[in-house]
C-alpha cells in the first residue's frame, strides 16, 4: 500500500499521464503539453533558484538559446529544428560559464537584479541581430519534409514527447537531491557564509547547479520553437518568461521535486483559459491574477503548496488512528 505522503505526488502523476489521451479537445490537449513544458522550464530553473537559493530572473537568456538555434539551423541550414536542441545546450554552457562567475558574486535581490538586467540586454541584443531575424523573429516548417520535423497535427505527440523529458529531468533532480550535490545545494541556499565555513565549495556548485538548470532551459526553448514553429524576441527572450518560471516554482514550492509540477498545472490552465475568454486582453488579467496569487502565497504559505502537504498527511494519519 502506497504511504500517504506519496499517494498524492503518484496521483498526480498517473492523471498526468493518461487524461491528455482520454479527450478528443485539441484545446485540452494543447494545454496539457504547454503544462508540461512550463513545468521543465521551471523544474529547471527549480535546481538554481530553488535548492540552491539563486533567484534568477534571467533564464529567459536559456529559453531563447534553445529556442533560436533550432530554427536557425532550420532557417539557415535547412536542418530538422530538433536539431538545435543539442547546439542550444551547447551555448547554454558557454553563456553560464560567462555570466556565471560574475554573477555569483552578487548575492540576494542584488544577484536577482543582476540576472534581470543581463535578460534585458539579451533581448534588446537579439531585436537588433539581423542574423537572427531581428525583431521579426524565426519561423520553422509551414509543411513536414519527414518525420524529423516534428510537425503533427495535434498536441498529443508533442505531450509525449515532452512528458518524457520532464520524467527525465525530475529523474536527475532526484538523484540530485540525494547526492552530495544536492546537500551542498541545500546549504548554500541556506546560507552561502555558513556553507563556506562548512567547506563547501560554493561557486564552483552554484556553476554546476546553473550549466544543468541552463541546459534544461535551454531545451525547453528548443522543445517550444518545434512546437510552435516560430519565436520572436518576445516569446524566446522576454522577461515575462522569466517570471512564469518564478511563479509556477513558488507557487508549486521552490526546491521540492514536484512543486514546479504543480505551479504549472495551476498556473498554465488559468493562462490558457484566460487568454481564449478574454482574447487579446487576456494576458493581462491572466498576471493580475499572478499577482493575487503571488500573494496569497507569501501570506498564507510562504514555502507554496508544498508546505500544505505534510498538513493533510497529518490529518490523514489522525483520522486513520
Amino acid at each position: 500500500m502506497i504511504p500517504l505522503r506519496r499517494a498524492g505526488p503518484v496521483a498526480v502523476l498517473v492523471i498526468l499521464a493518461i487524461a491528455p489521451f482520454l479527450t478528443a479537445n485539441p484545446f485540452y490537449q494543447r494545454i496539457a503539453a504547454l503544462v508540461v513544458l512550463a513545468a521543465i522550464s521551471a523544474s529547471a530553473w527549480n535546481v538554481i533558484g530553488g535548492y540552491a537559493g539563486q533567484i534568477s530572473f534571467g533564464h529567459s537568456i536559456y529559453f531563447g538559446i534553445g529556442a533560436y538555434a533550432s530554427l536557425l539551423l532550420f532557417g539557415r541550414f535547412g536542418l530538422p529544428p530538433i536539431a538545435g536542441a543539442p547546439l542550444g545546450i551547447i551555448a547554454s554552457f558557454v553563456v553560464s560559464l560567462i555570466i556565471g562567475p560574475p554573477t555569483f558574486r552578487l548575492r540576494g535581490h542584488y544577484f536577482s537584479m543582476g540576472t534581470f538586467a543581463i535578460a534585458a540586454l539579451a533581448e534588446i541584443l537579439i531585436v537588433n541581430w539581423k542574423f537572427a531575424g531581428g525583431a521579426i523573429g524565426l519561423m520553422g516548417p509551414a509543411m513536414p519534409r519527414s518525420l524529423a520535423d516534428l510537425l503533427f497535427r495535434n498536441s498529443l505527440p508533442y505531450y509525449a514527447i515532452f512528458l518524457a523529458v520532464l520524467a527525465l529531468l525530475l529523474a536527475l533532480t532526484h538523484l540530485m537531491q540525494r547526492s552530495r550535490m544536492g546537500f551542498y545545494l541545500r546549504a548554500i541556499g541556506a546560507g552561502e557564509r555558513a556553507a563556506e565555513s562548512l567547506g563547501v565549495p560554493v561557486q564552483r556548485y552554484k556553476l554546476y547547479a546553473l550549466l544543468i538548470s541552463g541546459a534544461f532551459t535551454a531545451l525547453a526553448g528548443s522543445l517550444y520553437a518545434v512546437m510552435i514553429g516560430f519565436v520572436d524576441p518576445e516569446s524566446g527572450f522576454g522577461i515575462l518568461i522569466s517570471v512564469n518560471m518564478v511563479v509556477i516554482a513558488a507557487l508549486g514550492g521552490v526546491g521540492t521535486l514536484f512543486g514546479p509540477l504543480v505551479g504549472a498545472i495551476i498556473l498554465v490552465p488559468l493562462q490558457e483559459t484566460t487568454n481564449a475568454l478574454l482574447g487579446g486582453s487576456g494576458t493581462g488579467a491572466a498576471y493580475v491574477a499572478y499577482g493575487l496569487i503571488i500573494m496569497l502565497i507569501a501570506r498564507f504559505s510562504p514555502g507554496g503548496l508544498a508546505e500544505l502537504w505534510p498538513l493533510i498527511n497529518r490529518h490523514g494519519r489522525r483520522r486513520a488512528a
